[in-house]
């Protein structure tokens, strides 16, 4: 199944450019061109990922970031030409998950994009390993192969109960 990427900027052209290269990598784009959609969409296309820019006519990209998070935890990258340390601490104080400085070399995008769905893959895992279990515990296919690369878990066990812990 695609990676389902929602791309919210006022720049046609960006929006454009930006899902001519996603498409390419068999990634599944949504776009709009200003913030109220974008969150619309946000709510109705349930994306995989949001690459939010952050200055736009209206709704601009904080905004965006905080009522999308307000409802959801989909990963949301900031992709901005503003580099400027305040404007990055201040995204990500709204809730976007990263921040990548435009123009950003096409593999270096992908990379990130990979990064921040793999991780919201995992996190979703968990919470419905949570939900079905009541635990963590990995009782699927990475516990068999980890038992078939270390051996038998009691060993980990046991050294988790160690009085001498190693602090690295």
């Amino acid at each position: 199944m695609a990676i389902k990427i929602l791309t919210i900027d006022d720049d046609p052209a960006m929006t454009e450019l930006i899902g001519l290269l996603l498409r390419s990598h068999g990634m599944e784009v949504v776009a709009c061109n200003d913030g109220e959609r974008g969150i619309q969409l946000a709510r109705t296309e349930s994306p995989d990922l949001i690459l939010l820019d952050m200055m736009m006519p209206g709704t601009d990209g904080w905004k965006v970031c905080r009522s999308i998070r307000s409802f959801s935890k989909v990963p949301i990258a900031v992709l901005s030409a503003l580099d400027e340390s305040l404007v990055i601490s201040s995204a990500l104080d709204a809730g976007a998950d990263d921040y990548l400085v435009k123009p950003i070399p096409s593999g270096v995008l992908i990379a990130h994009i990979n990064n921040l769905t793999r991780r919201a893959l995992v996190e979703n895992n968990k919470a419905t390993m949570l939900r079905q279990t009541g635990s963590f515990r990995d009782t699927g296919p990475f516990k068999n192969k980890l038992l078939r690369k270390t051996g038998p878990l009691k060993e980990v066990g046991a050294m988790s109960r160690n009085p001498n812990p190693v602090h690295l």
